[in-house]
């Protein structure tokens, strides 16, 4: 399902086949992300937001629920443009990664401006059970 939502908007994000796969409905998908585990934390992949439900804060709750339910660091990677937005939500550039997503990091920039960030730990401020729905 998350998989046809990309594709519904001409998104390329494929959906993580080993990852735990989290969605916002409203009353179909309107936002979804990948959370897959490497070394001793995660990996954030995929998130995309229906254009129209973009400023809604539908990505920074849905972050938010996913990283509520782990305990360890997540890391991700994206374009420098979208750093103050994922600094909001308590990524900072990461000065180390696991060596799996290290030589990932480095295919992928051979073709595009990434930038690597962690969160050290899930945020306290959100519960488990928290709704993904908006």
């Amino acid at each position: 399902m998350l998989d046809h939502f990309y594709r519904q908007h001409g998104s390329r994000m494929r959906a993580a086949g080993d990852a735990e796969l989290w969605v916002a409905r409203s009353p179909g998908i309107i936002a979804g992300l990948s959370l897959s585990t490497v070394g001793e934390g995660f990996w954030l992949t995929g998130l995309f937001i229906d254009p129209q439900r973009r400023s809604q804060g539908v990505a920074a709750r849905l972050v938010e629920a996913a990283l509520a339910q782990v305990d360890g660091p997540t890391w991700l990677f994206c374009h420098p443009d979208l750093l103050p937005f994922y600094q909001q939500l308590g990524f900072d550039l990461a000065q180390q990664l696991p060596e799996a997503l290290a030589g990932r990091l480095q295919r992928y920039q051979r073709s595009k401006r990434l930038v690597a960030l962690q969160r050290s730990q899930s945020s306290l401020t959100s519960s488990p059970g928290n709704s993904t729905s908006v």
